[in-house]
């Protein structure tokens, strides 16, 4: 027999994967402690996991799966067969006419009239408080994209307009915006993506409260923080356009004790995520909601909770954190909006998490 332990290590499957498809009926253990409530795995159920696991990455609805696992070990493999077949068939057809879409947009790109211009122009100079630059970088940093197939996203937003610099950073899964005061720059509006390591720099150098200067020449930006400098040049890419991003419909607000849910997210149920593409590794979710005074609950199975939105538990722990306050506002809009956690003292510094479907 195998513990839960062992056979989430042999399948790839998650430890909360195997517990949610044992509440599904999908990979029942063959046995539970009556006392501890621990599940014991047979050693053929190891084969049974492992292709459980083959059939989600390839996206298999978990109703089919139920019928390809009753079936597997049959002598009859004639429904199985006809399973993986008609499985494949609705990819290969997906994958056509994605290849169409992406052609024609391709094209759309290629035949674009109006094109970008680059926001990076002469030399600027400008001030902002340390303090206040440190905290943004604080808040943002966390959301800055590691996949090196999206360079663009690979560093922080520096964008300044109308003596406000803001911060931005993204990496698809999840947003966060910050923003300081900026003197000595009334001219026009002024972009540069600073590189990730750049940006972790700049951030040991604001450990005062004076103001320190930025210097944007080209695409090349300078630190100054007394004696001390740092610089380097900003990545050859535009960054998306944020403000369109965070155009959300408003939704319920709800103020959160940070500490306690902090608490109830490490120690409460999670559920496995569908279409999570980090490394391909399996993430743990929590699913939000509100009870019925307004306070957010973590949900478990059929907890019947009103706005219920699965996140990233992970994503959500950091962008607490980033928060910097025992005091936040959660904002819940429909199932399939982003989770927006605001300040409650600069609704203008904020993250979103963009929800994560889960498993049928």
């Amino acid at each position: 027999m195998r513990s839960i332990g062992e056979l989430a290590r042999d399948s790839g499957l998650g430890v909360s994967a195997l517990r949610f498809y044992d509440r599904a009926g999908v990979l029942v253990p063959a046995r539970v402690d009556p006392v501890s409530g621990y599940r014991w795995y047979a050693p053929e159920q190891v084969e049974e996991a492992g292709l459980l696991a083959r059939l989600r990455r390839a996206g298999m609805p978990l109703a089919d799966i139920r019928l390809v696992l009753a079936g597997w070990s049959g002598a009859d493999t004639e429904l199985v067969r006809t399973l993986l077949d008609a499985h494949l068939c609705r990819l290969e057809r997906g994958l056509s006419d994605a290849r169409e879409e992406f052609s024609a947009l391709r094209a759309l790109l290629d035949h674009r009239e109006n094109p970008m211009t680059s926001l990076r122009t002469g030399t600027v100079r400008f001030s902002v408080p340390a303090s206040e630059l440190a905290g943004a970088l604080d808040a943002v940093r966390f959301a800055a994209a590691t996949d090196p197939r999206l360079p663009m996203l690979g560093g922080v937003l520096f964008d300044l307009e109308d003596g406000v610099l803001r911060l931005v950073a993204t990496d698809r899964y999840r947003l966060a915006v910050a923003r300081a005061g900026a003197t000595g720059h009334d001219g026009p509006r002024v972009q540069g993506i600073v590189p990730a390591p750049l940006a972790d720099a700049m951030r040991a150098l604001l450990n005062g409260t004076e103001a320190v200067g930025l210097t944007v020449d080209g695409d090349r930006v300078t630190l100054e923080a007394g004696d001390r400098q740092t610089a380097g040049r900003c990545l050859a890419h535009d960054f998306p356009d944020y403000r369109r991003l965070v155009q959300l419909p408003s939704g319920r607000r709800t103020l959160v004790d940070v500490p306690r849910l902090r608490k109830a997210l490490e120690t409460g149920p999670v559920r496995p995520g569908e279409g999570l593409e980090r490394g391909g590794a399996s993430r743990d979710l929590s699913v939000l909601g509100t009870d019925g005074d307004g306070t957010v609950v973590v949900c478990g199975d059929g907890d019947d909770a009103p706005d219920q939105v699965a996140v990233d538990r992970a994503f959500l722990l950091d962008a607490l954190a980033a928060g910097a306050r025992d005091r936040l506002v959660l904002e819940f809009g429909a199932p399939t909006t982003p989770l927006a956690i605001r300040r409650t003292d600069d609704e203008e510094t904020f993250s979103l998490l963009m929800p994560v479907r889960l498993e049928d």
